[in-house]
């Protein structure tokens, strides 16, 4: 066995090391679920059951709308949306219409998807009623040869009949938000339309033509300098970790996945929507967070399967009536983005016989590029490389291998590793290196490899804060901050949080002229500005930022300054 890959004597026997995957694009995976359980529920939203016959008619229909709007083969369209049922046929239409799939936070702000937009030269952008205005406004501010020329709009209540809504799922602080039909917005030199309306048409769709090397997904992730970068996925990259994800977490047509883990997020699109509808799987959708409607929705539907994130879980177990949820069907749960808590992950395990199987992975990755096997899971740990992953631990400088045991830089060869950045030559070559003959993936993590081949994160290269999950990536919240009037500097750094693990904090330099500003006005104008997430929950004023000899700011100094009082 070679050296680098112990892990094999821990492989869970009923599994190859390395899968063939199917040669066809993703838009075969619903068609033959749909041809193989027509009848059988594939999506459920408040007691409303799609099968799958009715998300294969309905993403054939959007997907011929489209075509008529223009859309061709390699276009790319901006899909903006909560988890709903319209999120999953609008993923898939575009697919079918030969397009690819330009996945945004519902979160981001006008000025955020104005990048999302210009960058990735969509014309059409599909939403709900409720961020519709956003998005025309990003839209409108964009130069006329960028701007959209088409929106497609939906609201909540198309997916489901308001009069015979599962109430306990319906959280009442949602009740207003789900019901409300949003007025359709203005869109400066586009049309808006109406999702039914477009589905109404009738309008055929084109031939499938797109295969697996075809482009399918251009997910946007940040990085330590400048605005987000597309990461150039083919159809082939995400299905070899949805049909790898199925086999890993024995997924069948009987299993049913509650679907709160975001589906604009690669964890959502890949671990759990492709795996999901490539396996025939029901997916109990769920739009946002409400630990309460997560333990009814399991009851309910017997959910099998939960990818989430930690802190999910830690809120569910939290809540006063967690007693009478009954979690008995559970069969599989985990994920990934931050680190299971070690007393929590045992109460799972000693109270419900469930290992929580923690994974690791990146946009760049189509999510996992390692996962614990549910047999000899390691707590607190990203676990094994993922089938046909080649993964090693290399000094960062050096980039020789160092041995068991020793911290270095993370990098990743494998089937699901992306082609590249888009538009971003500079960006791609800097992320690969060869090594052995084979291009390798840098991830900018700093982990280590103990002697049975698991990984352990120990540190990060990159500049980036780790928020309940959420990617917050300082080098973006400065850029977005500086636009405002009364900020001369900023700088970004993590603070720790009991719940969230860690959040945002500003040290900001204010302009001579605005030396009046409050914290709480920086804070408020933040959240009109950019998404919940990234927003800094504190705001610290200072003279001057520590600077370089160069002039470059010195955040470590910051950052360390901000951990030394819990050393």
């Amino acid at each position: 066995m070679p050296a680098s890959r112990p892990h094999h004597k821990f492989w869970p026997a009923r599994l190859p090391h390395a899968i063939t995957v199917p040669a066809t694009s993703l838009w075969h995976n619903l068609a033959t679920s749909a041809a193989r359980y027509p009848d059988k529920p594939a999506l459920v939203f408040f007691d409303r059951v799609l099968s799958y016959r009715d998300v294969l008619a309905q993403a054939e229909a959007l997907a011929g709308a489209l075509h008529a709007l223009g859309v061709q083969r390699g276009d790319r369209v901006v899909l903006d949306m909560q988890n709903t049922p319209q999120l999953v046929i609008a993923h898939f239409a575009i697919l079918r219409a030969n397009a690819v799939v330009v996945p945004v936070n519902p979160m981001n702000k006008a000025e955020e998807l104005k990048h999302a937009i210009s960058d990735s030269d969509a014309r059409v952008a599909i939403t709900t009623g409720d961020l519709a205005p956003e998005m025309a406004k990003a839209s409108d501010a964009l130069p006329a040869g960028q701007r959209l020329a088409h929106l497609v709009v939906t609201q909540f209540t198309d997916a489901f009949d308001v009069a015979a809504a599962d109430t306990p799922a319906m959280a009442a602080a949602w009740r207003d938000w789900l019901l409300t039909r949003h007025a359709l917005p203005a869109l400066e030199g586009g049309e808006v339309h109406a999702w039914t309306d477009v589905l109404a048409r009738g309008t055929p769709a084109p031939a499938h033509v797109v295969g697996a090397q075809d482009m399918a997904l251009l997910p946007y992730t940040s990085g330590t300098t400048g605005l987000p970068k597309g990461c150039i996925h083919p159809h082939a990259t995400l299905m070899h970790n949805a049909v790898a994800g199925a086999l890993w977490g024995s997924a069948s047509a009987d299993s049913v996945v509650l679907a709160v883990v975001p589906m604009f997020h690669i964890t959502g699109i890949v671990s759990m929507m492709h795996t999901a509808i490539m396996a025939g799987a029901a997916l109990v959708v769920m739009p946002r967070w409400d630990r309460d409607v997560a333990g009814h929705l399991i009851s309910k539907w017997q959910v099998t399967s939960w990818t989430n994130i930690p802190t999910m879980v830690i809120d569910l177990m939290a809540s006063p009536k967690f007693a009478e949820y009954d979690l008995s069907s559970l069969n599989y749960i985990g994920g990934g983005g931050a680190a299971m808590p070690q007393a929590v992950a045992q109460r799972l395990l000693e109270q419900f016989g469930l290992s929580y199987q923690e994974g690791y992975g990146l946009t760049e990755t189509a999510a996992p590029s390692h996962s614990n096997p549910a047999v000899h899971a390691k707590q607190q740990c990203l676990g094994m490389p993922f089938m046909g992953v080649d993964a090693r631990v290399v000094d960062p400088d050096t980039l020789q291998e160092l041995p068991v045991g020793e911290s270095g830089e993370i990098i990743i060869c494998g089937p699901q590793v992306f082609q590249g950045y888009w538009k971003r030559p500079d960006a791609t070559a800097a992320a690969f290196i060869e090594f052995e003959g084979k291009r390798f993936f840098r991830t900018g993590d700093m982990g280590r490899m103990d002697e049975e081949g698991y990984f352990f994160i120990t540190d990060r290269l990159k500049r980036m804060i780790n928020a309940s999950g959420f990617k917050v990536w300082p080098a973006e919240v400065e850029l977005l901050m500086y636009k405002h009037p009364a900020i001369q500097e900023a700088c970004i750094i993590g603070t720790q949080d009991a719940y969230r693990g860690e959040s945002v904090k500003a040290v900001v330099v204010l302009r001579p002229t605005h030396q009046h500003t409050t914290p709480e006005e920086i804070i408020a104008w933040c959240r009109d500005n950019m998404a919940t997430y990234k927003v800094p929950r504190q705001v610290q004023f200072v003279h001057a930022l520590p600077k370089s000899g160069s002039g470059k700011v010195m955040w470590r100094l910051l950052q360390e300054a901000e951990e030394a009082p819990a050393k």
